[in-house]
This record gives structure tokens, sequence and C-alpha cells, in this order.
């Protein structure tokens, strides 16, 4: 049976996983996000946030199987594989799409409050890119999740004390629904696990396409 192979430092997507009964391998892919859509918007013209979430989703996962390949000329063994083990490699990634503008991670506490003040009372779409590739049959195939999230009304000495956490500095968008951002989460209309980072339902038909089911991977 193949082996899932994560990639994604995300504790959250990680967790997704193995609640789901799945205990992947986990590498980071080192794929500079703005650096891989600064080149996809040269190539492609301006990007749609839900392309932008698949970019980055196949970046990451071809990356990391860049890095499976330089093994395999080396014979060398990692993450407790050998190199020609089957695996098959997920690559993840989620951007917000605000008053049709596409967000990321805000990165420091001044970016993040300022979109705080912004998205508090209204409503976004989160778009969660996937991307799998079949090392051992050579396919991909990637689709993108989108859920619709309405924010609470948010004081101002609520979003300082939020931002003050740095919880919302390296998450997509700004906030989480798994962790202290779920305290201001209305509602969503969409998938909850695509929201936490990673949509269990997809990743199940995407298996399906390279002919994987998904009990396969279960531990």
């Amino acid at each position: 049976m193949p082996r899932l192979l994560l990639a994604s430092a995300s504790p959250a997507r990680l967790a997704i996983l193995r609640r789901a009964g799945v205990e992947p391998l986990v590498r980071t892919s080192g794929v500079d996000e703005e650096a891989e859509l600064g080149t996809a918007t040269q190539q492609h013209g301006e990007l749609a946030p839900d392309q932008a979430a698949l970019i980055l989703a196949r970046a990451k996962a071809e990356a990391v199987a860049t890095q499976r390949r330089a093994e395999a000329q080396q014979n060398a063994e990692a993450d407790d594989l050998a190199v020609d083990d089957a695996v098959i490699i997920l690559g993840c990634d989620s951007v917000l799409e605000f008053d049709g503008h596409a967000w990321g991670k805000p990165g420091t506490i001044e970016k993040a409050r300022e979109r705080w003040l912004q998205m508090s009372g209204r409503r976004a779409v989160l778009h969660t890119g996937h991307w799998l590739i079949d090392e051992n049959g050579d396919r991909m195939v990637g689709a993108t999740a989108s859920t619709e999230v309405e924010f609470a009304s948010v004081s101002a000495a609520e979003i300082d004390a939020y931002v003050s956490t740095q919880e919302p500095l390296h998450v997509a968008g700004g906030f989480t629904i798994d962790g202290l951002g779920g305290w201001f989460i209305e509602r969503i209309s969409g998938d909850h696990h695509a929201v936490v980072g990673l949509s269990l339902p997809l990743v199940r038909k995407l298996l399906a396409d390279i002919d994987v089911a998904v009990a396969d991977l279960w531990r």
C-alpha cells in the first residue's frame, strides 16, 4: 500500500489526517510563496484567489517530489521510507478571498490587526488548494475547496488581544477556526475541514482519480 507524504508543516493539517485514520510522513517544501505567486502572475497575468491557492499547493507538492528524486539519485533514505517505496505526495495551501483580493498570511501584528478591522462583521471565502502526486504511477491531480466564512463583529480590544497572541500571523487570512480565532467565526458555508486546512472529502475524490481508495491509507 502507498504511504501519504504531507508536503506541509501545518500541525492543523497533520491533526486532521491523524484523526481521520492516516499517519502521514511530513516534509516541509521550502517554497517561497510570494516568489511562486510572482512568477505565476508574470506567466499568466492576475490570478484569481482560488487559482493562487491551487498554484501554491502544486508548488509545494512538486518541491517535495523533487527532493524525493534527488534522494533516489543518491540512493539515500529518509523519513523511514526507502527511495523506491510507493508514495503519494499531498500539497495544500489556503488563500482568503476578501472583497475580491487574495490574502495569505499577515506576517505581522500590524497587518493582522488591519485585516481584522476590515473583516469584522463581514464575509469572505477561504480557498484551500490540494495537489496530489502519485510517484509510483507518475500521475498528478488537483482541485480547490472553497468555503464561505462569516466573521463576528469584533471589538478593537478583542482584535488587539487576538493579534497579540500571534496566532493569526502565520495562517491564511489571519484567522483559525480550530484555535483562538474560533471565538470570532459566526458560521461557515462549506467544508469545516477545508477552513482548518485540508478537505477530507476532496482528498478522497482526488485519490479516487488516481485509483487509490482512501481506506488503503488508514493505519
